[in-house]
């Protein structure tokens, strides 16, 4: 079967920041065309590729990669709450997949997902439930992470599974492009952080609020000027986004992790969910980009990109 593809960035400060006059609407725009391209492509199931935020995965067990044969919502940013309609058969499919192609990657029974994963599903579909799901987790937060050759090749052997399931799939990634919102470091953190990365699951409701309005009230700040957190950067941006619309995504392989801090961020790194969704659809031949949206919006600390694409084969 053929393979199709959305890629987007989210931010839980959408609703919550207004940015420049004309964005919300150009944003709304790109989001349209790809509810158009989902509709004619009519998926059966979801690949969905997602980074954490310390809501669902945390030092305790940090796994590089992670399939959900189950996985539920945290509910963050207000975000939806409750199971994701996972199709368990083809997660456990894809994850043999994938250990037999030499790459290394766990399995839960109970994911814990956050607004990484549930805001492009609801924006993108209308709801975290409407189609199934197969949750593949990408750390791209914690330290030390692994070498972007890795997540090609995830992309990859997952991309060969999704092609041999008989089904029409839709590759999903979700994170990035630059950014640096202020995600707490585990080197150098105070005792408390340090054990809220490492056992911070299920906070109370009045803990959450606490966490995410500071997260807002550090994006105001960098919006008007006043933060040290490092800019976005639309040219690393847009040079990415022409690499992967290339196809010659080997030549993401040779850049250092060090690299994307320096260039675009701490949280630049998401872009790696974006990586394994091309890997993906390149495995099952050449492909397509069809839209493609770019623009950096400072009130939601995020150098905000959106593509669609299909396998040509």
């Amino acid at each position: 079967m053929t393979l199709a593809l959305f890629t987007t960035s989210h931010t839980p400060l959408m609703g919550r920041s207004e940015p420049a006059t004309g964005v919300t609407a150009r944003v709304e725009a790109a989001f349209d065309r790809a509810r158009a391209f989902v509709r004619d492509y009519d998926p059966e199931l979801v690949v969905l590729f997602g980074p954490d935020h310390y809501n669902g995965f945390f030092y305790d067990m940090m796994p590089p990669f992670c399939i959900g044969a189950a996985a539920e919502s945290v509910g963050d940013y207000g975000m939806p709450k409750g199971p994701l309609p996972v199709d368990a058969d083809a997660a456990r499919s894809l994850a043999r997949e994938v250990l037999a192609a030499g790459v290394d990657i766990a399995i839960s029974e109970r994911m814990q997902v956050d607004h990484g994963f549930t805001q492009p599903l609801e924006l993108l579909l209308g709801a975290i439930d409407t189609v199934p799901v197969v949750p593949v987790f990408i750390n791209c937060v914690a330290e030390p992470l692994s070498p972007v050759a890795r997540i090609r090749l995830l992309g990859e052997a997952i991309g060969r599974g999704a092609a041999a399931l008989d089904k029409r799939v839709l590759l999903m990634g979700s994170g990035g492009l630059s950014h640096d919102p202020p995600v707490p470091q585990f080197a150098g953190a105070p005792p408390a952080v340090a054990e809220r990365l490492i056992a911070g699951r299920n906070p109370t409701a009045e803990e959450r609020a606490v966490r995410e309005a500071r997260v807002v009230d550090a994006v105001g700040a960098f919006a008007a000027g006043m933060s040290d957190l490092r800019p976005l950067n639309p040219e690393w941006d847009t040079a990415l986004l022409d690499v992967l619309a290339s196809g010659d995504l080997e030549r993401i392989d040779a850049w250092p992790n060090d690299w994307f801090v320096e260039q675009a961020g701490h949280s630049s790194h998401e872009v790696r969910t974006w990586i394994a969704a091309y890997a993906a659809l390149g495995a099952a031949g050449r492909y397509e980009v069809e839209t493609s949206f770019y623009e950096a919006i400072p009130e939601w600390i995020a150098g905000f990109g959106l593509t669609t694409a299909r396998s040509l084969t």
